[in-house]
């Protein structure tokens, strides 16, 4: 009856749309609550903002996005925003289903036949890497693959996986599945592969469908798998772990990415709002042209597990990522977004709000109920590092308690 509830709401929440003239008030303690907490961790800076369906009620730039060259974080700083990618796809991916060119239920193997026929491991032995399989019971369908729960896993939130040896970012057709097809739920490079499958349909690359279905219309001009060399100074830099420091890299010459449906975009703080007030304003562009249906963005944000819950994920690569995500054992997935199953202490977001994250720890939640989403960009390792899910806790709940 819980999960009814949630769904019942989350599908109230959406007819609605957002709430009309949501305001902030005490910015500047939210202001002094991130300087504090990029000057008393690791983190080298950030990006916060908060919007309602219309106008942005917050925006912040606080630290240094080259520490080596001195140079400050600015609010217009290009992010990669890795796995943030996914809900963008699934949306594009959505609109060819509206568009009956694809079908949430279409078993995989449909359109690739290397599906078909997969195995389920059965036994695990970790000290000698060995396991047994079964014939999987059911099909993966396009829906089992942008909820993660086909049974695929990516091999740094999957112990068996990674020792299998089928590490980030790919799947191949021999990996085995973690459970029959709908019965549970892994964090996996489904989106991608769905994403493949998109490229056929249409006939161009993934890039090219998300810029004629999306980034035009929406005007993210500045969402994009390569980033132009004009704009390269504007690229945060990233940091990874050695030990118990931050160790910097410095940018590339060449800053791009593969094109994918699981990851590798790269964005701003205010060209990914854009994207979350498309989906407050229910499938509505800004000048007003419908590219979704209300039902369409109902059906992203509606929990797709049925009675299975969002798992804690292993930590077999600490140094890439830790246990993840918030809302383990209480939230179910959409496509493509977690839903909030029941209301969340941590970051106070309302039942049915939807999120999802990058491996730089970047993060966005955007809250139909209360009319508002945000967005919360870093770039260092590990994912889920304490420090940033805290000062993600911390900042969220002050938004919060000065929303109007």
């Amino acid at each position: 009856m819980k999960n009814l509830a949630t769904r019942t709401l989350a599908t109230l929440v959406f007819a609605c749309t957002a709430t009309p003239g949501a305001e902030l008030r005490d910015t500047e303690a939210i202001d002094e609550y991130l300087d504090q907490a990029v000057a008393n961790t690791k983190i080298p800076g950030l990006v916060a903002l908060v919007v309602d369906a219309d106008s942005t009620l917050y925006s912040r730039a606080v630290g240094l996005r080259n520490v080596a060259r001195n140079e400050a974080m600015t609010e217009d700083t290009i992010f990669r925003i890795a796995s943030m990618t996914k809900p963008v796809a699934t949306t594009a991916i959505m609109m060819l289903v509206e568009d009956g060119k694809l079908g949430l239920d279409d078993p995989i193997a449909n359109y690739l036949p290397e599906f078909a026929e997969r195995r389920v491991v059965t036994a695990f032995d970790p000290e000698h890497t060995n396991w047994s399989t079964r014939p999987a019971s059911t099909e993966a369908t396009i829906r089992h693959l942008i909820s993660h729960s086909s049974g695929l896993s990516y091999g740094f939130a999957s112990e068996i996986i990674h020792a299998i040896g089928e590490n980030f970012p790919g799947q191949s057709e021999e990996t085995p599945l973690l459970y029959d097809p709908g019965t549970g739920w892994s964090y996996s490079g489904g989106i991608a592969v769905v994403g493949g499958v998109a490229e056929r349909i249409e006939g161009m690359g993934f890039d090219s469908i998300l810029r004629a279905r999306l980034f035009a219309p929406l005007g993210m001009h500045e969402t994009s798998f390569i980033v132009p060399l004009s704009e390269h100074g504007r690229v945060v830099t990233t940091h990874a772990p050695e030990g118990d420091t931050l160790v910097e890299a410095q940018n590339p010459n060449d800053i791009r990415s593969p094109v994918s449906g699981d990851g590798g975009l790269h964005s701003t703080a205010a060209d990914y709002a854009r994207f979350i007030q498309f989906i407050l304003n229910g499938g509505v562009a800004p000048d007003g042209q419908r590219l979704m249906s209300e039902a369409g963005i109902r059906e992203l944000g509606r929990n797709q597990l049925g009675d299975v819950l969002v798992k804690l994920q292993d930590e077999p690569m600490p140094q890439l990522a830790r246990a993840f995500p918030l809302g383990a054992g209480r939230d179910g997935f959409g496509l493509g977004f977690q839903v909030t199953g029941e209301h969340d202490e941590a970051t106070l977001r309302t039942p049915g709000s939807m999120s999802w994250a990058g491996i730089w720890n970047t993060e966005f939640w955007i809250d139909p109920a209360r009319g508002v989403g945000g967005v919360l960009l870093m770039q260092y390792m590990p994912f889920y590092d304490e420090d940033a899910i805290a000062t993600l806790i911390g900042f969220e709940q002050r938004v919060y308690e000065r929303l109007d």
